[in-house]
Parts: structure tokens; sequence; C-alpha cells
């Protein structure tokens, strides 16, 4: 497949994201991201439904898992009819949803078609609602009626309703039901938060899994370059995200070089350090990223990295919310010195969190080797000599493709794998946003429960942005309609929704 000129894009202005890759060559047209039609769906002889609604005034998320206790089928239909006519399916994921009238139909996806013999599969919509939201009485898989619906309206372990008192009223909806109290970002409910729910996270198998043992998904933002928008980083956003996005995660991408930590190492030490309390604080996970870009070799800045991560991970011992990410997007060097460079950090922060999750990145702009024409098994015949640690996959929805997701699909079968960085558009940050794209990404980390951070919680002017121009100037509003760009209200409606932390 066509490759990018290299030169070019390394040439170009620092301030935008430089995760070269290839397209997927054909990427898939609109429809065929979005999934396809279940066709010739074998019968189901037996199945159950869990559905999960959360309910505000005029809006709810449904959450639905259902399990088939028939013979394995390979392709599946779920049906059923809505009880009252103002009830609408909006944003979907995991499945293609479509309605006519009262009756509401969802399909697989092309990664969540094949159910064995209790094998079971989640799926869920945002949608609206006008006099009453009443669950469905019956749903059918494959034409079958199922056992159920079983109802919950109080997800395991989810996080208690919140609202920032300075978010604007046109703010989207919370996931929460909005008769519950509402709190200040600064006080979180107790055993409420992520953090609080989950404790500690530790890597068990191929999964990042809290404090129970059990594997969990973190979904979030990542910063743009705190030498550039430092301003979009305080209490007052951080609360926001926290609370009205309702986000697990915010990465702190600290840049080495680019007028970064080289600079001034103990200023940019101290920021990171600020926002890992704010993030504490709220109850929320914090990535410190070491964010090494240019040069691409982390060998370059081996000494500085030892430093930092002594610096940091000595100052915030103890803390449950720090993972640490190593090396942010390597290029033009081996897996093999990669991996060195990895063997050489960890124990630096071994010393002081010896129980901290650590992701390391991987070839090509972290790409898994993709982007330099490689695949996965470089790292998974050649692992990190090291425990609780993931790998880290970046992607662009508008330039990586079906070709992209398959090996990611192939990869987390064998390895743990954290998409520390993604945009809903091309890797140069720019361009349209791709929200078919996006969502097929989306459904297959869901699905995979791969956690995730978005480039960028930032008001940079590039349509990665999460805000407009400005917003972070202005410094009150982080949630509504109003400051929101096109990747922002998608991203904010994908993360904004029930987490299901398992407890037991």
């Amino acid at each position: 497949m066509p490759r990018l000129n290299l030169r070019t894009v390394l040439n170009r202005p620092r301030r935008v994201r430089s995760l070269v890759a290839v397209a997927a060559a054909g990427l898939l047209t609109a429809g065929a991201l979005i999934g396809f039609t279940a066709g010739s769906a074998m019968a189901a002889t037996g199945c159950t439904v869990t559905y999960a609604p959360n309910t505000w005034a005029g809006g709810f998320t449904a959450n639905i898992t259902v399990t088939n206790l028939g013979a394995p089928i390979t392709n599946w239909t779920l049906a059923y009819t809505f009880p009252d006519a103002g009830q609408k399916v909006g944003q979907g994921w995991s499945a293609n949803w479509s309605q006519s009238g009262t009756a509401v139909t969802a399909t697989n996806m092309s990664w969540n078609g094949s159910l064995a013999t209790g094998g079971s599969t989640s799926i869920g919509f945002n949608g609206t609602w006008t006099t009453s939201n009443p669950t469905p009485a019956t749903f059918t898989l494959n034409g079958v009626t199922c056992n159920g619906p079983t109802t919950s309206t109080s997800p395991t372990a989810s996080r208690s309703p919140s609202t920032s008192p300075s978010a604007s009223p046109s703010s989207s909806p919370s996931k929460s039901p909005s008769s519950s109290p509402s709190t200040s970002p600064s006080s979180p409910p107790p055993g409420s938060t992520p953090l609080s729910i989950n404790g500690q996270l530790r890597v068990c198998g191929v999964n990042l899994c809290n404090q129970y043992g059990k594997p969990i998904q973190l979904r979030g933002m990542s910063t743009h370059g705190l030498q550039w928008f430092a301003s979009c980083y305080n209490s007052n956003s951080i609360g926001q995200l926290a609370n009205d996005w309702h986000a697990d995660v915010l990465r702190i991408a600290m840049y080495v070089d680019e007028k970064g930590y080289v600079t001034d190492p103990a200023g940019f030490t101290a920021k990171v350090n600020a926002i890992v309390d704010l993030a504490e604080a709220r109850g929320i996970y914090a990535i410190i990223d070491f964010h090494i870009l240019n040069p691409g070799d982390p060998t370059v800045h081996l000494a500085d990295a030892k430093t930092f991560f002594q610096n940091v991970s000595s100052r915030n011992v103890g803390k449950k919310n720090v993972i640490y990410e190593i090396a942010n997007e390597p290029n033009g060097v081996s897996w093999s010195t990669i991996k060195s460079y990895a063997e050489q950090v960890i124990p630096v922060i071994r010393g002081n969190a010896p129980n901290s999750v650590v992701i390391v990145g991987t070839r090509a702009w972290s790409s898994l080797g993709l982007s330099e024409g490689g695949n996965a098994t470089e790292v998974i015949n050649n692992r990190v000599n090291a425990t609780n640690v993931m790998y880290t996959f970046h992607f662009y929805a508008a330039s990586h493709g079906d070709s992209y997701r398959a090996e990611v699909a192939r990869a987390s079968a064998s390895i743990p794998i954290f998409v520390t960085e993604f945009g809903t558009v091309t890797y140069t940050g720019g361009g349209n946003f791709d929200q078919a794209s996006s969502t097929a990404w989306l459904d297959l980390l869901d699905q995979k429960k791969i956690s995730y951070a978005n480039w960028t919680y930032s008001d940079a002017d590039e349509s990665s942005a999460a805000f407009k121009p400005g917003t972070c100037a202005a410094g009150s509003d982080f949630s509504s309609s109003n400051v929101l760009t096109q990747s922002g209200a998608f991203m904010k409606g994908r993360i904004n929704t029930p987490d299901n932390f398992p407890t037991s």
C-alpha cells in the first residue's frame, strides 16, 4: 500500500500530532463501517436478556446484555417493541440499530456475530422519550422469545450521579438520573468514583483489572502539550471531566522536547504532579505520559526518563490512581531498542511503585509496528521482562481502518493493550470528523475491554480537539454543546455512559 512522505510529515509544525501511519487500503464505506446485516442468521433455541436503563428528563441510556442458551450462532438479530410511541433510539453502539414505529431491531457487528452456547454480548444506545419510559416486555433473538428481560436501574458499582455546579444548563445529560443529588467536583460521593470502586489496578492476563481481579475498561481523555495549553487543566476543567463527562481517566501528555520537559525539568514535573492531585481528588485515574515523539528513539532521553520517573514515582508513592506511560510514540527504531529502554526505566518506577501499571509504547508511532510495515507478532513473541505491563496502540480513525482494527483484535487475544491516544480525525490531528470509523473503533475497544484516552481535551485549533478555540481561556464551561466540537460532543456521548465496573 502507498506510504506517506516521512520528510514532509516530520517537518510540519510540531503542535500537530505526528502519529504517522499508512491509511488502510480500501477503507470501508460508511455503511460497511457501521456493520452488516445479519442475513442468514441461524435460529436460536433459547436466550436471556438483561435491560439496564438509566433515565433523565426526556432522555435515557439503555445497556442490553443478551445471552445465547441454544446452539452456537454465527449472526444474530435482537428485536423488541417499545411500549410507548414516544421512545426513540438515538446513537447506538456495538450493533446496527434500526427503528420502525415502535419496533426496534439490532443486528450484530462484524466482530460480535458469533455467540457460543452460553455466550453473551453487550450492546446499547442513547434514546429519548416524551411521556414515559417503560421497559420493553419481550425480546427475541433470531425470532426466538428470550427469558426476561431482567432489569436494573443501578448498574453494579456504577458511580453515583454528580453534576458540576459550574456546568452550563445546556450540558449534555448525565448518565445518572437528574433527580439525584448534585455534588461539587471537588468532593465526589465516597465509594462512587472509578478510583474508589476499582482501587489499585493491575494486569491480569490480557486485561486491565481492578482490585477485585475483574477486567475493566477505562474511558477518558488526553491533554494536549502542557507547554501550550496549561489553561485547559485546572480544578474546574478536571472537575467537569470527572462529573459531567463521567470520564474514568485523564492522560497527562508531558512533551519531552518541543519546549517541554527538557527546557524546565522541575517545572514540568511539578505541573504533572499537580494534575495527578486534581485527578485523584475527583476519583479518576491519571496516566503520566513521557511524551517522546521527535526524536523517535526513546534511548536519546533515557537519562531524562530515569530522572523524571524517579521523581514522580517517589513523590506519588501510595497513590492508586497513577499509571505510568514511559514512551509515547517511538518511531524509526526497532522493537528490541524500545524493549531495552523499557527494561531500564521500569525498575526505576518499581522502586517506588511496585504495583503500578506501566504502559510501554510500541514501534511505528505506537501502532504495534503496523505503520512501518510490521505487526504485533514482534511484541507477542518478545515481551518486556516485567510484570503489570501493558502495550500501547494509537490510531486516528480517518486514517486507520479495517486492517488496523483487525490487527488490534488479533493482538488483544495475546497481549494487554491500552489505547492511550486516538483521534476521530486524520493522523495530523486535522481533517474531517469521521464518525463511522470512530464508532467502529470504539465498538471494538468496548467489546474487547480495551481502555482508551481520546486526543484531546483541549481547545487547540484542530478538529481533533474537544473544545472550540477560546474555551480554556474563558475557563467556565467544559461540558455544554456551546463549547464542544463535533469530536468533543461525540466523545462525551461515548464516555458518558455507565461503566458497570464489576466488584464480584
